[in-house]
């Protein structure tokens, strides 16, 4: 990539961090709108692994965010790539925290936080939207729906499920 390409990439990857109200997956499906389709510096699956290695891994989600930088640019693209997605929401969030603790006695203040709770709900549901178009039968969907289902209406250890999973994965059921 060069260097221009470096530098749209990376004001694109900050825009997007003031967007991550309810976390970095809320923006994942622009984030795959950017690297596979825009700029195309990772495929569909790469992408997808990415994810999955993020959320595997201990630690925040935003973890696939340093391993995508590390499949465009090696250990520099995910320092690049993290810091870029950091630094911009963080002096955000550090200034707009000390408004709110001033102002928080303010109606629109308590407004503002109750109603943005649909728009992480609705970006949350976009990039479930988006890993879903990547699935190539209608087990996979099957087997993703049940597991949603599971999570939301039981307290089942999210390992235990994990670990299904795997066994159905290698045992070549799905």
């Amino acid at each position: 990539m060069s260097f221009s390409d470096w530098v749209v990439l990376l004001s694109q990857f900050g825009f997007l961090s003031f967007l991550a109200v309810g976390g970095v997956m809320a923006i994942a499906p622009d984030m795959y709108r950017v690297v596979v389709e825009d700029f195309s510096v990772v495929s569909n699956d790469e992408f997808l692994a990415a994810i999955t290695l993020g959320k595997l891994s201990p630690g925040p989600n935003a973890l696939f965010v340093a391993i995508l930088g590390y499949q465009i640019a090696g250990l520099l693209g995910a320092l690049l790539v993290v810091f870029t997605m950091i630094a911009p929401t963080a002096i955000v969030a550090f200034l707009s925290i000390r408004w709110r603790e001033k102002n928080k006695h303010r109606l629109s203040v308590q407004s503002f936080s109750i109603a943005s709770a649909p728009v992480v709900v609705g970006l949350l549901c976009s990039t479930g939207f988006i890993l879903m178009n990547s699935f190539s039968q209608a087990s996979e969907l099957i087997c993703v729906l049940v597991t949603a289902f599971l999570v939301w209406k039981t307290r089942l250890p999210l390992m235990v499920l994990m670990a299904i999973g795997a066994t159905l994965g290698y045992t070549g059921a799905l």
